[in-house]
């Protein structure tokens, strides 16, 4: 009988537990007390106030540096700071980019700088070379033009991509709009403003702005705070510090009235929306926890009201959310998503709509409570990086946080009412404070944004979009071919040029590539690009027929691919466009970022239709745009007494593929036979 007894006791308990109702959410569990890491700190006495967290887990240490300065109105120069960012590191009194890079390699360590501080990590054993590195980087900057070159050229590149990228477009303009051209956080770098930039002024601006007084560094990792204060001592002890400009800056205020601003960008299947405003908020206002939970519950992630809205319920876009940033100066929020042409009206709508929903309605406690939980796993996470624990010692000290202001965040956060939610909507997120930006489509999407409100127009940097300006009467677009002749070497020279054969090398996404093109009159063409010596792709025209050969295989070109072909085979054919079936249309005068170029419409035999635009000041051929993409054409040198552009910036797919020429020959003799289908 005994083996039965513990069942019936366990029976017998079941028995007499009271029921549990399941139509009863659970209370919430009160709000975990947060143990941070102990935080060491020190400050020499030049100013730098020095963050200690021990971690002996690994043997490893982590040093972060973060210049407090205020941000710079570059004016004509915008862009400097990251230009000096971007050159920090390339370069010492002391030591070469080279040395400085063989030495970091060599203890197996990681140094990184930018405009706003230097960071590194190397083995416990190495941290005294790595601080010693650090302390060169930042107390004796010595910037080279090469160097200085190097970085234009990739400033160039981004600037190139960015202009084809409708997700940066809408970034820099929503900028522009939010913060206005005279404000540090408005100003846009432009191949303008890049080409002011001096290398002096970099260098001005390292000597001026990275001092002691304005720094604050972190260490973390493997080190007691003795050993890290003997250290920086004595690789930054004779650091000097100095006078550093303040900035008094505008506060940007957002709109009275709600305000719709259009970019169009030829091409686009897709509309970029973002729904944007200014906004007073920074680290340590009382607001920003209850704001921060506002914002997820709108558009936070995938659970968000957002999100399901627009994606799940209505499949405008693969994502819609929202986001809300504190500073010092000057935050924002902006809710986001890209839909397809037809429904970005649509889409709008339903932003709007749950914004209004934001501010009329109160949320459900189960949903607050669930968002609440998940920035509160969110946080807890955070910790587990002892990086994390030196940030808030910084922050506590860089924006006057009271002292415990990281140990009470959950219990702020776990205090946050639907009220609290409510009240943070109808103060952030008024639609009559806010700009509907939208970049996408003239012709389908521009007419359905007036039930909005007034739409104003604007260029890819923030400016209001100028039209063209017209073309001096009885100009034609034959007259802006025969300039572009003359400026590449005259029209009886271009007949006399019968092949034409250039080397050009580029880099698409790491890969080195070389291209080799050549032409034969009056139609012979033949393009071969290859990557290690091996061929990735091949065209050959023969004047009747063609091949395109690629890792797929061969396909030989017919209807409108080989009709396209043909026309791609000609040598200059801007003298031939009439002759070749083109239609042709001067449309005006375009500004491409100070450059007054004219910009011709043209209609090829085939339907497709291509923009370039002819610099009035120099005759040459400057863009062509497409719907694909766009080429820039640059560095005219005259070869064989014509000039031929020898670097070409293409823009496709979103990518950008610097084109530069290695060499160039001019009527050396192809024979037909270099045209060969087999």
């Amino acid at each position: 009988m005994k083996k039965f007894i513990i069942p019936i006791l366990i029976g017998g308990m079941v028995a007499c537990s009271p029921k549990l109702d399941r139509s009863i959410r659970p209370t919430a569990a009160p709000a975990p007390s947060i143990q941070i890491g102990e935080i060491e700190s020190f400050e020499l006495d030049n100013g730098l106030k020095v963050f200690v967290v021990e971690n002996h887990k690994i043997p490893r240490v982590s040093f972060a540096m973060v210049f407090d300065n205020d941000p710079l109105l570059e004016g004509p120069s915008a862009g400097l700071t990251q230009m000096a960012g971007n050159l920090l590191g390339t370069g010492t009194t002391n030591r070469t980019k080279d040395e400085i890079d063989a030495a970091v390699d060599f203890i197996g360590a990681s140094l990184n700088t930018s405009a706003s501080g230097v960071s590194g990590t190397a083995l416990t054993k190495h941290a005294p070379t790595l601080v010693d590195l650090m302390a060169d980087v930042v107390m004796n900057p010595a910037f080279n033009q090469d160097e200085f070159d190097k970085a234009k050229t990739q400033f160039e590149s981004n600037l190139a991509q960015a202009k084809d990228d409708p997700n940066s477009i809408a970034s820099n303009v929503r900028s522009v709009l939010n913060y206005g051209e005279n404000h540090p956080y408005g100003e846009l770098m432009t191949e303008k403003t890049l080409e002011n930039i001096s290398l002096e002024a970099c260098q001005m601006y390292a000597n001026t702005f990275l001092k002691p007084n304005v720094a604050y560094l972190a260490i973390v990792g493997d080190i007691s705070k003795e050993e890290a204060q003997a250290m920086v001592q004595e690789k930054f002890g004779t650091w000097e510090k100095g006078q550093v400009p303040s900035m008094n800056l505008p506060k940007p205020e957002p709109v009275q009235n709600t305000r719709v601003a259009f970019v169009a960008k030829r091409g686009a299947a897709q509309s970029v929306i973002n729904i944007t405003r200014p906004v007073d908020l920074s680290k340590g206002d009382d607001d920003l926890i209850k704001a921060d939970v506002m914002n997820a519950v709108l558009g936070g992630g995938s659970n968000a009201r957002l999100f399901k809205n627009l994606r799940e319920t209505y499949g405008y876009t693969y994502g819609a959310y929202s986001g809300l940033s504190e500073d010092e100066f000057i935050g924002s929020f902006t809710a986001s998503a890209s839909c397809r042409n037809e429904v970005t009206d649509s889409a709008i709508t339903q932003f709007l709509y749950e914004l209004d929903q934001m501010r009329t309605t109160t949320v459900d406690p189960s949903e607050l409570q669930g968002v609440i939980n998940n920035l509160t796993g969110t946080f807890a996470r955070s910790l587990e990086n002892p990086a994390t624990v030196a940030g808030f010692a910084i922050n506590i000290d860089r924006y006057g946080l009271s002292k415990d202001y990281y140990q009470t965040y959950l219990q702020r956060l776990a205090a946050v009412t639907p009220e609290d939610v409510k009240a943070m909507a109808e103060k952030y997120l008024n639609p009559e404070n806010m700009t509907i930006l939208v970049v996408g489509s003239e012709e389908e999407v521009l007419p359905t944004l007036d039930k909005f409100g007034e739409v104003e127009v604007f260029d890819i940097y923030g400016k209001p979009f100028v039209d063209l300006e017209p073309a001096p009467e009885g100009m034609t677009a034959a007259d802006v071919f025969q300039a572009y002749a003359d400026a590449i070497g005259g029209a009886k020279n271009l007949e006399r040029v019968k092949d034409l054969k250039s080397v050009a090398s580029a880099s698409v996404q790491g890969f080195s590539l070389n291209l080799t093109t050549v032409q034969k009159a009056p139609n012979l063409y033949k393009m071969e690009m290859t990557m290690g010596g091996n061929v990735m792709q091949k065209q050959v025209f023969n004047g009747k027929e063609g091949v395109s050969i690629s890792m797929q295989g061969k396909q030989k070109l017919e209807g409108e691919d080989l009709k396209e072909m043909a026309l791609q085979s000609e040598l200059f054919p801007e003298l031939k466009y009439e002759t070749l079936g083109y239609t042709t249309e001067l449309e005006g005068i375009a500004d491409l970022n100070g450059t007054r170029a004219y910009r011709i419409k043209l209609t090829n035999p085939t339907g497709g239709i291509t923009y370039e635009y002819y610099a009035l000041e120099t005759g040459f051929k400057v863009l062509t745009e497409t719907d694909n993409g766009s080429q820039s054409y640059q560095d005219y040198k005259k070869v064989g007494g014509i000039a031929i552009p020898h670097k070409i910036v293409m823009n496709t797919g979103g990518q950008t593929i610097n084109v530069n020429m290695e060499e160039v020959k001019v009527n050396s003799g192809i024979k037909s036979s270099e045209f060969s289908l087999d």
